[in-house]
């Protein structure tokens, strides 16, 4: 469904093999990209004016689309389209959501199973927001995005086409928390145009935190005891039936490739003996069910006691939720995405018991640890996970007693980049001697356990079973040498382990050395930073520019990059804190700090491969290739301006420069794709948001 695009200099899409570098970015992103380049920015160490002329808070990031723009739609508050607006009225339900003019039934399916489980929803969503005390026009939300929760600040404006909301809504008109739920998303996504199609799992997890796998309904043998199993342990289930027109009904009601929410499964009691019923809902919050037990034309209603009908919540009307057979549901739906929820994401008076969840953030860096596929020669230069199974599962057969896990591999910013890269893992038994597996040991060797083919997805899941021992986990990309950032997930029982293993060159093998990063004889080690954080922070734990300046003077004392301190200009500790401050404070608490030192690390392994002479500078023959090293393709032209405005007076770019001009690079071509929702290579802004990006970069 992604394919990996690029805009040639005319503008029109091409596959990006085709296209030579001075033809990947369009000549509008090109222009775009020439004029930031060369532009002085300074900043004020300060909080920037978001504050519109009524005193209300305006979220001038977000970016608008092509359709909100047009003549005739009005963006408005909520206190201006009723008397009374409130966040949430008798509590957030799925019935509060009614789809508007995009085609995201995805994203309102997942929304829907959230507001089914309170604890989540107050995750997405905090407490204590509204239209009435302390109303400033700003509201607050959070997703989890790559391992960690992130704080996303909107306004309240909302498009609106005759005083009516164009996207998503509330059946009660006085209501907005689910409008203002879908801004949020929107803009972590790239705006509402970003919301049109996509991937019910993708969102289940950006809003829980948990692991999704996809299921074909035909596969599943005992459907309502998988079913079951998987409510009990609180995993959140969508389906949909992947036959016909979009979003055009069968003869009994169930719409094509739309999403629904599975809620439940019970044993119901009929006059006729038991039937097991699954409910599903259609976030649409209308077009049901019309077949046997439906809620309207379904007979077999009047066999079931009212007593049991209450148990039920059964509803005869029209709302979106329905129920149906087993039967029924495997013959009209195809696909189910069960979303995992591990320790931390589950409600804390619940009796389930999640699974446990350790995270490994890793690169695949050019030359360095990119080796491609098993086929090829440097597959062992991929990173390597040294994973420890020794907790059998509780319900394992005598004869073969087997540890359950589930481990999912997620490609970090790809979409933004427009890279979509093939990812894949491979599972091998672990080398008795050492936690890694030499290239030797690799050509002997062949997995347990793998993925069954290389998947553009932003996220591959691998679940299985294993017997109690020790393995190696490999992921990789399908072609060796490209650029990327992932995040590896190994959902387990409780005592099972996995960590990072280092990996041998060819020839610390034959030496009986390991391998080390090349950033480790450079950079201080992530505990050493986390003290330094604390020593140059505010008292408040969040670092401004003065802070980060002398952090990094520090840490970069007594390594191989000792002296390259002295060209860090405060100048680009202000680009490198504004650059990933999400908030425009212009200061970075911890984790935001731990995102940009893995950054860091990445570019720092690049910068010590390209630096041939060792002189802790890259000579300007040497600046294309690390930047396509990075992932980052320029044309003559931006390489020309690079020349005029990033190097020294040799023609050499610093370390620190480095850092600066990759920080800058990968901002601001994130910022144009951000905009450009449609890949058109040409963006329109108005007069105010130009001067707000270009000024606080």
């Amino acid at each position: 469904m992604f394919k990996s695009m690029s805009l040639s200099s005319e503008g029109s899409f091409e596959d990006a093999d085709s296209v030579s570098s001075d033809e990947l970015l369009g000549s509008q992103s090109r222009r775009w990209l020439n004029d930031l380049m060369t532009t002085d920015m300074p900043v004020e160490d300060g909080h920037v004016n978001s504050v519109g002329v009524d005193g209300l808070f305006v979220d001038y990031h977000f970016p608008r689309g092509e359709l909100e723009m047009k003549s005739g739609v009005e963006w408005k508050r909520p206190k201006e389209l009723c008397t009374s607006p409130q966040f949430i009225v008798d509590g957030a339900s799925h019935l509060d959501v009614r789809q508007g003019n995009l085609n995201d039934c995805w994203l309102l399916s997942a929304i829907a199973s959230l507001s089914l489980h309170r604890f989540l929803l107050e995750k997405v969503m905090p407490l204590g927001q509204g239209f009435q005390k302390g109303y400033n026009g700003c509201f607050v939300f959070r997703f989890w995005q790559y391992g960690q929760w992130e704080e996303v600040r909107i306004d309240d404006l909302l498009p609106t086409w005759n005083n009516k909301l164009i996207y998503l809504s509330s059946p009660e008109r006085h209501e907005f928390w689910s409008s203002l739920l879908e801004k949020a998303y929107a803009k972590v996504k790239g705006g509402y145009r970003a919301l049109d199609m996509g991937y019910p799992h993708e969102a289940m997890v950006d809003m829980t935190g948990g692991v999704t796998e996809v299921y074909s309904v035909g596969t599943k043998r005992n459907l309502p005891s998988f079913l079951r199993h998987q409510l009990a342990k609180g995993a959140l289930i969508n389906c949909a039936n992947c036959q016909g027109s979009l979003e055009k009904k069968n003869e009994l009601g169930i719409m094509y490739k739309h999403a629904y929410s599975l809620t439940a499964i019970e044993k119901v009691k009929t006059a006729n003996g038991t039937q097991e019923l699954i409910r599903i809902l259609n976030p649409w919050g209308d077009t049901e069910w019309e077949g046997p037990w439906s809620d309207l034309k379904g007979p077999e209603w009047n066999t079931v006691s009212i007593e049991e009908q209450k148990r039920l919540g059964v509803v005869r009307r029209e709302d979106g939720e329905f129920w149906m057979s087993v039967s029924d549901f495997r013959q009209h739906f195809e696909l189910m995405e069960v979303c995992h929820l591990t320790d931390g994401l589950s409600d804390q008076g619940s009796r389930v018991l999640p699974w446990c969840c350790t995270m490994h953030h890793g690169n695949w860096v050019p030359r360095i640890s990119a080796g491609g596929p098993p086929s090829g020669r440097l597959f062992w230069q991929n990173p390597q996970f040294y994973f420890t199974l020794s907790e059998v599962d509780s319900d394992a057969d005598e004869s073969q007693k087997t540890c359950s896990f589930i481990l999912a591999l997620l490609q970090k910013h790809q979409r933004l980049r427009g890279v979509d890269l093939s990812i894949a893992m491979d599972i091998y038994p672990a080398n008795p001697n050492t936690t890694y597996l030499s290239p030797e040991d690799l050509s002997m060797l062949q997995p347990v356990l793998c993925t069954s083919q290389y998947s553009s997805r932003r996220e591959v899941v691998l679940r299985g079973s294993l017997p109690p021992g020790h393995y190696i986990i490999i992921p990789s990309t399908c072609k060796a040498n490209q650029q990327g950032a992932f995040l590896l997930r190994v959902l387990t029982e409780p005592g099972n382990t996995a960590i990072p293993a280092s990996k041998p060159s060819p020839h610390d093998i034959s030496s009986g050395k390991e391998l080390t990063y090349p950033h480790r004889a450079a950079l201080p080690s992530l505990a050493t930073i986390r003290h330094l954080f604390k020593k140059h922070c505010n008292k408040k734990n969040h670092c401004k520019p003065l802070h980060l300046h002398n952090l990094l003077t520090e840490a970069l004392q007594g390594g191989v990059l000792a002296g390259s301190e002295k060209y860090l200009a405060l100048e680009h500790c202000k680009s490198l804190v504004v650059l990933m401050d999400n908030t425009g404070n212009a200061r970075l608490n911890w984790d935001e700090f731990q995102s940009l030192w893995d950054k860091i690390r990445r570019w720092t392994d690049i910068f010590l491969v390209y630096d041939k002479n060792k002189t802790n500078h890259l000579e300007y023959k040497e600046v294309a290739p690390a930047l396509n090293a990075a992932g980052i393709i320029v044309d003559d032209l931006v390489m020309q301006l690079v020349g005029l405005r990033y190097t020294e007076l040799d023609m050499t770019i610093s370390y620190p420069g480095f850092l600066y001009l990759l920080m800058k690079l990968e901002s601001m071509i994130q910022v144009f794709q951000a905009y450009d929702m449609a890949g058109m290579g040409r963006i329109t802004l108005d007069y105010k948001r130009w001067l707000h990006i270009t000024m606080y970069s």
